[in-house]
């Protein structure tokens, strides 16, 4: 399999070089030349599949000899050791939890799977590459987890200054060793500039071998499409008729869904449900994609006004919007409504959701007003991490996991940095 430039098609390299190659231009984002149909026989036996059987299939479709079976299936089950349940709320809804992984986000599946592909990769070069992220939550902590102490491997992160929850801020900033935190003065979008400086740098490129682990990179991406196909096989019986209900903030998770469908899952629809950071839900609209300033909401993982993802939507629809809007409808919500949200799934269904999940069941609530169809919202972060918020609009306490608590106790270690690249130069060139 080729990966080419969305920015210059004509650039076309190997997966190797497309998870590893430092991103020179502020635009690159690599997309496989075509994505593989999964064949007939994979889909009949789905339901009867764990999900490490469906991620070895789905990534032996994508990554074909690039990577051995032997290689891949050691990847797979060393990443994903945790489960990802499909519960059902009422009739035709269903929430697909993914926070049951190490730092309880949505985000283990990718950066694990991804770093046992950069372990193997890099397992030959006598060299050691720095790992560059910005983070507006959840992928640092999980990235930080799943990189934690691999050999050959450095990992910066940028993460906005009091935006993130406290247990999030403790996720990313107490592990030490190859991990550093630096806490930037500004919001997501400007660590976002701040990193894709970086990558812009050619000096500091080449003497630090500067990487992403945000979804930018097609490594995190790719590997959030295998709990598509797991919801579709938890599915107690055939559905004719299958919408997903995405939190959208970067358009990762929601790119990787419509990945899995160009690979011939079964979904009909997605819902892109957002917060005030609604630039991609208006393009939906009106056909017209204008990015914004970051607005601070309860869903600090979706205030994203410039979506990195978004481009690779629109390359895979040929940038032609009455394809993306007949696929992906768009709705967006207020803190208010997501914090009624959260009480009505507490006093309707005793379902106790964080705010992101919350937004994407106001989503597919929205949608299912106006269409019959099988909803599944997709729940992506413990609501252990928000813990103010659920109190606030549930009136209930939130059960805190041990390792959550354990983590409260833990000493911060993070450089506090403006909003400024000449500083973070000097400070990566150190």
């Amino acid at each position: 399999m080729k990966y080419y430039n969305i920015n210059d098609p004509s650039e076309k390299v190997s997966l190797r070089q497309a998870v590893l190659k430092s991103i020179t231009r502020t635009s690159d984002l690599y997309m496989p030349v075509y994505f593989p149909l999964l064949p007939s026989a994979f889909y009949a036996k789905l339901g009867k599949m764990s999900f490490c059987e469906i991620a070895l299939e789905v990534s032996k479709a994508m990554f074909g000899s690039d990577i051995p079976k032997n290689t891949l299936e050691n990847i797979v089950n060393k990443a994903f050791t945790f489960e990802i349940p499909l519960r059902k709320i009422r009739e035709n809804l269903y929430v697909l939890e993914l926070f049951h992984g190490p730092t309880m986000a949505f985000k283990d599946v990718g950066a694990r799977f991804m770093a046992g592909l950069f372990e193997y990769l890099i397992k030959n070069e006598n060299r050691e590459i720095t790992i560059l992220v910005a983070t507006s939550g959840d992928t640092g902590s999980a990235v930080a987890n799943a990189f934690f102490n691999r050999n050959g491997i450095k990992v910066v992160i940028l993460y906005p200054s009091g935006r993130v929850s406290e247990i999030q801020e403790k996720q990313l900033t107490t592990m030490g060793r190859n991990i550093t935190a630096l806490e930037v003065d500004g919001d997501f979008d400007d660590c976002q500039r701040l990193a894709k400086l970086a990558f812009a740098d050619t000096e500091l490129n080449n003497r630090l071998n500067l990487t992403s682990a945000n979804s930018i990179n097609f490594a995190r991406l790719f590997p959030q499409s295998f709990y598509y196909y797991y919801a579709i096989a938890q599915l107690n019986e055939i559905k004719n008729f299958v919408v997903f209900s995405v939190p959208s903030g970067n358009f990762g998770n929601l790119t990787a869904g419509l990945i899995a469908r160009k690979m011939g899952l079964n979904i009909n629809n997605f819902v892109a449900s957002a917060n005030s950071n609604r630039a991609v839900v208006d393009y939906l609209t009106s056909g017209n994609f204008e990015p914004r300033p970051t607005l601070h909401t309860i869903t600090n993982a979706m205030d994203v006004g410039n979506p990195s993802n978004f481009p690779r939507i629109m390359e895979i629809f040929n940038k032609e919007h009455h394809a993306i809007s007949s696929a992906i409808r768009g709705y967006w919500f207020t803190d208010e409504q997501t914090y009624a949200a959260m009480s009505e799934l507490q006093n309707n269904y005793s379902y106790q959701a964080d705010p992101h999940g919350a937004v994407a069941y106001l989503g597919i609530k929205k949608y299912q007003e106006e269409n019959n169809c099988t909803g599944i919202f997709l729940e992506t972060a413990h609501p252990a991490k928000f813990p103010v918020e659920v109190k606030a609009a549930t009136n209930m306490q939130v059960q805190i996991p041990e390792t959550l608590k354990d983590l409260l106790f833990a000493t911060k270690k993070s450089v506090r940095m403006p909003n400024d690249f000449s500083v973070l130069r000097k400070f990566l060139n150190t």
